[in-house]
């Protein structure tokens, strides 16, 4: 199937896959970049969300892994990786320059680093599903990387991210895709469609037909955060179906339309 251009349905700057309409069933899945695992404190108020499965939301841990080189302890993150596979679907985030800076900043590739954390995680044990670039960072090895680990990509996303700054490389997708890349892989990919904020504003409107609500751990450190997030979560459970991103993944694989990795990526 072929994608729609901007000046579609979608938002400026998006690609929309015309995603076939097999169902009449609206799914949602919320995701939360884990970005502070070793913070006691962040992880207990991620933890309790994971537990509590708001308005039967089984939230995804997207987790950046340890950085051994920063000091950071591997056997710690290693238990608590488990403890959140347990709760709900295991994800990678990865952080280039450092644990408190996302995207790269020099050195070498960027893939190289996503490889080599996902060989990690894999002799650890551990078998994460889904991907999500720090800052919202891909390219197209990148992207490869992650088709190589049989990652599902949450990285792209239906509107251009407002933290980034010009010229700054993103991927646009507004709907489940296998994505083509330059190298021949296929990336199958579920975009990140909403913050907190822009789901609030979307409720009011109108929604897609696949929801993907990410927050970060850091977002859940202020009460009343906590309490906008279940109440959100509750009235979206209303408007769509709630799933997890791996029920979602196996859902959409037989029906998620081809797209060039050139229409998706953007500066």
């Amino acid at each position: 199937m072929r994608a729609t251009r901007s000046g579609s349905a979608g938002a400026e700057g998006d690609t929309s896959p015309l995603m076939p309409h097999t169902t009449g069933t609206r799914y949602a899945v919320v995701s939360c970049h884990v970005e502070r695992p070793l913070d006691d404190d962040a992880w207990a108020r991620f933890s309790e969300l994971q537990r509590q499965r708001p308005s039967g939301f089984r939230v995804a841990a997207l987790m950046r892994p340890a950085d051994v080189a920063s000091g950071e302890d591997e056997s710690r993150w290693l238990e608590r990786a488990r403890d959140a596979a347990a709760r709900g679907p295991l994800g990678h985030h990865t952080h280039w320059t450092a644990p408190d800076h996302a995207r790269p900043t020099g050195g070498a590739p960027a893939a190289e680093r996503v490889r080599a954390e996902g060989l990690r995680l894999r002799e650890l044990g551990l078998e994460p599903t889904a991907f999500c670039g720090g800052g919202w960072y891909t390219d197209a090895e990148v992207a490869d990387a992650c088709a190589e680990l049989g990652y599902v990509d949450c990285t792209l996303r239906a509107e251009r991210p407002q933290s980034l700054g010009p010229g700054e490389p993103w991927a646009s997708l507004s709907a489940p895709a296998r994505v083509r890349l330059p190298s021949g892989r296929n990336l199958r990919a579920i975009p990140t469609t909403h913050s907190l904020g822009a789901l609030v504003r979307a409720l009011l409107r109108s929604l897609p037909e696949i929801v993907h609500v990410y927050v970060h751990d850091t977002d859940l450190a202020q009460p009343w955060r906590r309490l906008a997030l279940r109440a959100t979560l509750a009235l979206l459970a209303r408007r769509a179906q709630p799933t997890d991103l791996d029920a979602l993944a196996v859902l959409v694989s037989g029906d998620a339309p081809e797209i060039e990795w050139a229409d998706v990526a953007r500066l």
